[in-house]
Formats: structure tokens, C-alpha cells, sequence
């Protein structure tokens, strides 16, 4: 059977790729890159989906840093918004951090069971290409989507890892190449304008735009998601940890 990647969208999505499936979970404007841009400072990074399952965690936690937003609001409580340019500007990496976001940590949570699940954005996307060619015979690469839309950012990020994984020789599914081919050409400003933007400008966290392009295809590793916390892995062929290869995922219902 040959190699396979299919771009898809939302986390309701995510059942058709259980079973044998690799899982890249893509929310550029801002989960996934503030994961990938915690998960890199060293910090431990533990995404959640929903308050519910963050308000007793934290009183696991010693002293986290709590960090999210649900529908475009910081929820009572939290130390930050989901903003990756404010993240890395704290030097606080000894505190773990929880992660929630409205429809991006759902999609990282919600990912498995499954061979093994990703969190990339355009800081990564290079890298993730390079760990995924040879490793996954099946790959999903699922966009969070906002308000019922596959947003621009996502499809450009989505576009850039099927298209690299499309040259390694994967055969496209679904609209994959169709995306593919809008965006794979595309600059990564490309989606400036776009409805995720115009809610950054409108609620002057700009910052985090020019975070997100400023910052593109600039480290070498991939993020893994183990079902509770992240994990920092190399883009190289290595095997891949024991602890993203399993069948009991806390969030999964």
C-alpha cells in the first residue's frame, strides 16, 4: 500500500483517523504555535480541552502558568491569552504550563488513539515533513478551524506539510491537492487580511501576527503530544518515543 496524506479540518474530523493514522494538528493563529514556542523554551506543556479539565489539573500542578483563551477571551484566572509572542518573553520555564484554547487544544486533546499525534505550525513545518517521510504510512494533517472555517493560516500550513510529504512521493486523498496547490507557492503572509488577523487587529494583539510570520520554518524539531504533555523530538530518523505509541488517551471519550 503506498503512502498516503490527507488534509482535513476541525476536530469533529478526527474519528475517520484513529486507526493507524498519524495525526498533525495544525492552529497557527495561536495554539499550535504557542505550543510548539513552549514545548521549545522547555517548558512542560500539558494542552487541555476544555476549563473543566484545567481547573483541577492546575491544583495538581506546582504554580502553573495558565495560558488560554475561549471564545477570543482570557478566562478568569489565567496568567496569559494564547499569545505566543507574550509566552516568549517570560523566562518563568520552570512552571509548568496548561494550554487551552477554544478549538486548538480540543483538536491536540481529541487526536487520539492513533500511531502517533503531532503539534506543528510554521515555526516547524520543515521539520515535521522530515519526521513524518518513512515513519507513517498514513498521514491526517487537520487544521483546527474557527468558527465553522477552515481558516487561511491553517490551509497554508496544512498545504506546506502535504506538499512536502506529496514530493517524498505520498498520494494525495480528499482536497488535499487541491489545497496543496492553492497554497504551496504561497508566502507566509499569505493569509494577512484573513478573519483570524482582522480579530488580532480589532483586539490589538498584533503582536502575536508578527510573532507567527517573523518566525517561519526556524527550528529543527517536531512536537509530539503523548496524550497529557508535549515532547520535543528531532526531525531526524529516530524511533519514536514509547510513550506516543499507546491506546489509552485520558481525554478521549
Amino acid at each position: 500500500m503506498s503512502a498516503t496524506v490527507m488534509i482535513d479540518c476541525f476536530p469533529e474530523s478526527l474519528p475517520r483517523y484513529r486507526d493507524g493514522w498519524a495525526v498533525v494538528a495544525v492552529d497557527v493563529v495561536r495554539a499550535t504555535t504557542t505550543a510548539v514556542t513552549a514545548a521549545l523554551s522547555g517548558r512542560r506543556c500539558f494542552p487541555v480541552p476544555s476549563l473543566e479539565v484545567a481547573v483541577p489539573l492546575a491544583a495538581r500542578l506546582d504554580d502553573p502558568l495558565l495560558v488560554g483563551e475561549l471564545g477570543g477571551s482570557k478566562p478568569f484566572g489565567f496568567h496569559l491569552n494564547n499569545s505566543p509572542a507574550a509566552l516568549a518573553r517570560r523566562t518563568d520555564i520552570e512552571r509548568p504550563m496548561i494550554l487551552l484554547s477554544t478549538t486548538g487544544t480540543r483538536l491536540i486533546c481529541q487526536s487520539g488513539p492513533c500511531e502517533a499525534v503531532y503539534v506543528a505550525c510554521l515555526r516547524n513545518h520543515s521539520a515535521q515533513v522530515a519526521r513524518l517521510v518513512g515513519r507513517h504510512e498514513q498521514v491526517a494533517v487537520v487544521g483546527a478551524g474557527a468558527r465553522g472555517e477552515f481558516r487561511e493560516e491553517d490551509q497554508l500550513c496544512c498545504a506546506w506539510i502535504a506538499g512536502g510529504l506529496m514530493d517524498a512521493g505520498y498520494e494525495p486523498l480528499g482536497p488535499t491537492a487541491r489545497i496543496v496547490q492553492r497554497w504551496r507557492d504561497a508566502s507566509a503572509d499569505a493569509f494577512v487580511g484573513g478573519k483570524s488577523t482582522e480579530y488580532l487587529r480589532q483586539t490589538g494583539q498584533l503582536e502575536d501576527l508578527s510573532f507567527i510570520v517573523a518566525n517561519v520554518d526556524d527550528v529543527d524539531v517536531t512536537v509530539g503530544f503523548d496524550g497529557l504533555t508535549l515532547t520535543v523530538l528531532p526531525a531526524g530518523p529516530d524511533g519514536i518515543p514509547p510513550g506516543l505509541l499507546h491506546s489509552r488517551w485520558p481525554w478521549d471519550k
